[in-house]
C-alpha cells in the first residue's frame, strides 16, 4: 500500500500544534556571598532559575551577576529591568550600593548601573505602580532613598528621607498603596509604620496627617501586606513573632485592629519572623517563621480584615528568609537561608492549605526569590 505523505503531513503538523506549551518562569535569586555576623554567606551572585509552572519544578541554578550580598532582588514593572542591593556594612566600604540590570532575551543580566544607597545595609527594593520611581530601605543608620528610572532603566538620586532616632531606626521596607498615593515605611528599631504621602509626579514622599502609627514595644515591623481590596493591611514583625492587622483609610492612615502570633502555642524557643505574603486571591496570608523553620497560613476575613489560623508548614529546611508565590498562585517557594535549599509547596486554592511538593532544590545561601515575566 502506498502512502500518500503529503496527505499526512497537515496531520502531523496539526497533532504538534495541539501540544500544549509549558510555561517557564524566570526566577531570580537573591542571596549572600560573603560571612557576616549573621550568615555565613556562600554564594556567588545573583542566580537564575526556570519555574515549570504546570508540576512547579525548579531549574539548576545559574549565576547571573557578580554582586556581593545581593541579598534582595526585585524586577521592574516592564520586565526590562532587574535591581539588587549589595548588602555592605560600615565595615565593606562608603555605603551600601544597588545595582541596576538589563534583562537580556535569555534572561540573564547586563549590569548599566551602580548607585550608592547613602547609608548601610541596604535590605529592601520597592518599585512604584508607575515603575517610575525605586524606593531603598538601608537597615542601618535610618535612611529611605528614592531614585528615579530613566528610560533604560539606570537610576537617579531623588530623594532622601532620614528617620527619626537614627541609631536605633532599622528601616526594613517601603510599600506603595495601589493608588500610588501613600507609602509606608517599616521601622523595626523605631517600633512605627511611617506613613507618607506620594507624588508620583514629582516622585518626592511628604509626611501624612497621621505621620506614622505605633506597635507594641520590641514588636520589630518588618515586612507588609495590603489586602486584595486595600481596606487593611498586614505587618510581619520579626522580633515578637506577630502579625498585626491594620484598618487603612481613604486618607492613607493606619487604625490598628489586631495582633496574632506566628507560632504554634507549645513553641518556646528563639524564633524571628520574616517575609509576609497575601495570595493572589485575597483569601489567604503567609508568613515566614526563622527558628520554627515554618511558614503560618492564615485564612483571611475579607469583611473584617481578621485572620484564622489554618496551620504550620515546616520548610524542610533551616532559617527561611523571603519566600515567593507564584503567579498564578498554585506553588509557594521558601528560600531556607541557613541549609542552602529552597523549599516547593503546592497551594490548595481551596483552602489555603501548604502541600509538601517536591524535594528541597540546592541553592547557595538563598534569601529571596523573584518571579518576573
Amino acid at each position: 500500500m502506498v502512502i500518500n505523505k503529503m496527505k499526512l503531513l497537515p496531520v502531523f503538523l496539526f497533532s504538534l500544534m495541539s501540544i500544549p506549551v509549558v510555561s517557564q518562569n524566570p526566577v531570580y535569586i537573591g542571596t549572600y556571598t560573603k560571612t557576616e555576623g549573621h550568615v555565613d554567606g556562600k554564594a556567588d551572585g545573583i542566580y537564575l532559575m526556570h519555574q515549570n509552572a504546570e508540576t512547579g519544578d525548579l531549574s539548576e541554578p545559574v549565576c547571573v551577576a557578580d554582586v556581593i550580598n545581593p541579598s534582595f532582588v526585585k524586577a521592574s514593572p516592564d520586565g526590562k529591568n532587574l535591581y539588587a542591593v549589595s548588602e555592605l556594612g560600615p565595615n565593606d566600604g562608603e555605603s551600601g550600593f544597588i545595582h541596576s540590570f538589563r534583562r537580556k532575551d535569555d534572561n540573564y543580566l547586563e549590569e548599566i548601573g551602580k548607585i550608592s544607597t547613602e547609608s548601610f545595609a541596604p535590605c529592601h527594593i520597592e518599585i512604584d505602580q508607575s515603575g517610575k520611581y525605586a524606593f531603598v530601605s538601608n537597615y542601618v543608620g535610618g535612611v529611605v532613598m528614592v531614585y528615579e528610572r530613566d528610560e533604560q532603566g539606570i537610576l537617579q538620586k531623588k530623594q532622601k528621607i532620614e528617620l527619626d532616632n537614627p541609631e536605633a531606626s532599622h528601616p526594613h521596607s517601603v510599600s506603595i498603596s495601589s493608588d500610588n498615593n501613600f507609602a509606608y515605611i517599616n521601622d523595626l528599631g523605631n517600633n512605627k509604620v511611617w506613613i507618607y504621602n506620594f507624588d508620583a509626579e514629582t516622585g518626592k514622599l511628604s509626611p501624612n496627617d497621621t505621620p506614622y502609627v505605633d506597635l507594641e514595644k520590641g514588636s520589630g515591623p518588618r515586612h507588609f501586606s495590603f489586602s486584595k481590596d486595600e481596606e487593611y493591611a498586614y505587618t510581619i514583625n520579626e522580633l515578637n513573632s506577630s502579625l498585626s492587622v491594620f484598618e487603612k483609610d481613604s486618607s492613607g492612615g493606619l487604625r490598628l485592629i489586631e495582633s496574632y502570633s506566628s507560632l504554634p502555642e507549645n513553641f518556646d524557643e528563639k524564633n524571628s519572623t520574616a517575609d509576609i505574603h497575601l495570595h493572589p486571591t485575597g483569601n489567604f496570608l503567609y508568613a515566614s517563621n526563622r527558628g520554627h523553620n515554618s511558614i503560618v497560613a492564615f485564612k483571611v476575613n475579607k469583611e473584617t480584615g481578621k485572620l484564622e489560623l489554618i496551620d504550620h508548614y515546616s520548610t524542610q529546611g533551616e532559617f527561611p528568609r523571603n519566600f515567593a508565590i507564584s503567579p498564578d498562585g498554585s506553588f509557594l517557594y521558601a528560600a531556607n537561608q541557613n541549609s542552602d535549599n529552597i523549599s516547593i509547596f503546592r497551594i490548595n486554592k481551596m483552602d489555603g492549605k501548604l502541600i509538601r511538593h517536591l524535594e528541597p532544590v540546592e541553592v547557595k545561601t538563598p534569601v529571596c526569590i523573584e518571579f518576573s515575566e
